[in-house]
């Protein structure tokens, strides 16, 4: 059921638009006495949390018996103090003195999670047409359990694990525990960044909705559309339809098409992205328009972190082509299924013949990375202070594409064809 459908490819939702679209709505749902729990994203994902935040506070704080934030870190580091100032306009103490509680997930305290199921054996062979055949718990974050009712709130963008973001990948990874974290994230390595991003029903998708039967309580979605950082799309309901029509909406907006790959493709990370853990979405959502043989150029001054919670193991594995990995999988199986997920997804596709690695493309850090760093982690390197941007900008002609404001918008390639491992 769709309690909010508003905006479309062509319209941006003003901050007055949202909140008297959403106020009513919110209002109306049937929460009285009610001890409500909602999920929301960290601030690396483009959304106007704060506005959503006094929305929410406003509409359900008379009505409820308990409202409480979670933000859905999935394995990210938590969010400090000055951070979720920015993020939601207030701290932790003055949420707590609003009534309030924000609590970061941790996916890495045991005793903060419970386990609500299992995907079985048979049910992950069958979605995963055999790529997968172990049996995977489902942990969550046992503060849930504390509540009545859920809401899920969070934008939906072309996403390079699950196809689209948003709806129940909120709950999985992000206020997950790890085994179904690695599981799925090293599943969609498997099929590859090129055949699972922008594609709106995925069977790694189908993980997190049979995963999401395992909750036992009422969950509401609030998923939203943007471009850039204008709202174009709002949608409330049930947590499968709403995720639908926002996915739809992405498809539209989130989609840029090429009628040509690029040799060069600079990729210009906004400042949300920290560190290489993220600022890795740089790259996935151009990988479709680099030509064979070309160059990806992540730009990020500010990036000088590959990973807070991940950065030891991947020092350690280092950045290869899945096909590395799977010729060499007694060495690499027991390091954690996101992280080889992520060195895959951010190194591309690629084959390994007799002992070789052959990535399709040359990926460079022009970051605060260091040089030796680079190096070390099997990535190019080159000085970003070296790097005239305005020298580069509208030379697509010459097969040199440069992206501002990259990783949130996929670029594809206008007449269908993706990067494809068996054509190498």
């Amino acid at each position: 059921m769709i309690l909010l459908e508003k905006g479309d490819a062509h319209s941006a939702l003003s901050s007055r638009e949202i909140e008297e679209s959403l106020l009513p709505v919110l209002s109306s749902l049937p929460l009285e006495n009610k001890k409500v729990l909602v999920i929301i994203p960290d601030s690396t994902r483009t959304v106007p949390m704060k506005i959503l935040f006094n929305v929410l506070e406003k509409a359900l704080s008379e009505k409820v018996k308990k409202l409480d934030f979670m933000i859905a870190l999935g394995t990210h580091p938590p969010m400090s103090d000055e951070e979720l100032k920015r993020h939601l306009g207030v701290t932790y103490r003055e949420a707590e003195e609003r009534g309030i509680q924000v609590f970061n997930h941790r996916w890495d305290k045991k005793e903060n999670l419970q386990e609500i199921g299992v995907l079985s054996s048979q049910e992950m062979e069958e979605i995963s047409s055999s790529l997968i055949k172990e049996a995977v718990p489902v942990t969550i974050n046992k503060n849930i359990f504390n509540y009545d009712e859920l809401i899920i709130v969070g934008p939906v963008f072309p996403h390079e694990v699950v196809g689209f973001s948003g709806g129940y990948k909120y709950l999985f990874p992000g206020i997950a525990g790890e085994e179904i974290t690695h599981k799925f994230h090293w599943f969609s390595a498997l099929i590859t960044n090129p055949k699972v991003i922008g594609h709106k029903d995925t069977p790694v998708r189908e993980i997190l909705n049979r995963a999401a039967r395992f909750i036992p309580h009422p969950i509401t979605l609030v998923s939203l559309v943007m471009k850039g950082e204008e709202v174009c799309g709002l949608f409330v309901g049930d947590a499968q339809e709403a995720w639908s029509r926002a996915a739809d909406l992405s498809s539209q907006v989130n989609i840029v098409y090429k009628d040509r790959p690029f040799s060069t493709v600079i990729s210009i990370a906004p400042p949300l992205y920290q560190e290489l853990w993220v600022g890795g979405k740089c790259m996935y959502k151009l990988e479709p328009v680099v030509a064979d043989g070309g160059k990806l150029i992540i730009y990020a001054p500010q990036i000088k972190e590959i990973s807070v919670t991940h950065g030891k193991y991947l020092r350690e594995v280092g950045y290869h082509t899945r096909d590395f990995f799977l010729a060499q999988w007694e060495k690499y199986r027991h390091y954690p299924g996101a992280v080889l997920a992520h060195s895959t997804h951010v190194k591309g596709i690629g084959k390994y013949i007799n002992g070789q690695e052959y990535p399709r493309i040359e990926v460079i850090l022009a970051t605060g990375i260091p040089k030796d760093v680079c190096e070390e982690i099997n990535l190019g390197y080159l000085d970003y202070r070296t790097l005239r941007l305005e020298d580069l900008a509208g030379r697509e002609e010459e097969g040199i594409l440069v992206v501002p404001r990259a990783g949130e918008m996929l670029y594809k390639l206008s007449d269908g064809t993706v990067p494809d491992i068996d054509k190498l």
